[in-house]
């Protein structure tokens, strides 16, 4: 088995990608050992030491490691990983937990007034075909978290989060675009 590996914006953040679907709908970021504890893989990458993200998309994992690691340190342990996962045919997600099916609880929604359902629906439509496909390229995911008198408030996952050009992504690429689709886009925030 293959893992070909490719490098994201973000340098403490690298995609693997297996040759076979990870999530078979949706993705799932972790953020810590505990919420890695959900899935055989991810608590394997965050037991390393020095891996302080893991995330699921489609067809990839990424994984972002601690300041002050280095890949050429880490990377041939999460391959190792990656490669006994997979070969072996581990299910992602613990058995008898409905961890791989649930959705946390977040705190960083926002509400939509109904009178912005049309609005929503547009920026909705926009972030999931223009905005996640590329976003996912780079090894990360972005999620629509809300719409209040004009700011969109979107959470970024995988790569994306704490990338150091995220803020631009955000702000020259992400807002432009929803600005110049919907006039009553007025700013972008990540929550």
């Amino acid at each position: 088995m293959l893992i070909e590996t490719e490098l994201t914006p973000n340098p403490a953040t690298i995609k693997f990608l297996p040759g076979r679907e990870v999530m078979g709908v949706g993705t799932r970021d972790f953020a810590t050992p505990e919420e890695a504890e959900a899935s055989p893989l991810a608590d394997a990458l965050f037991r390393l030491g020095d891996v302080t993200g893991v995330f699921f998309g489609g067809h990839f994992i990424s994984v972002t490691i601690a300041p002050g690691s280095e890949w050429s340190d880490v990377k041939p342990d999460v391959l190792a990983t990656l490669l006994e996962h997979f070969s072996a045919n581990m299910p992602l997600f613990t058995p008898g937990s409905a961890a791989g099916i649930s959705v946390p609880a977040d705190e960083e929604s926002f509400a939509d007034a109904p009178e912005d359902a049309e609005i929503v629906e547009q920026i909705r439509d926009l972030i999931d075909t223009r905005v996640r496909p590329a976003v996912a390229n780079d090894g990360g995911d972005i999620i629509y978290r809300g719409f209040d008198k004009g700011t969109v408030y979107l959470k970024m996952q995988g790569a994306c989060s704490g990338c150091p050009s995220s803020t631009a992504t955000l702000k020259n690429g992400i807002e432009q675009l929803l600005k110049h689709y919907v006039p009553e886009v007025t700013e972008v925030r990540a929550v």
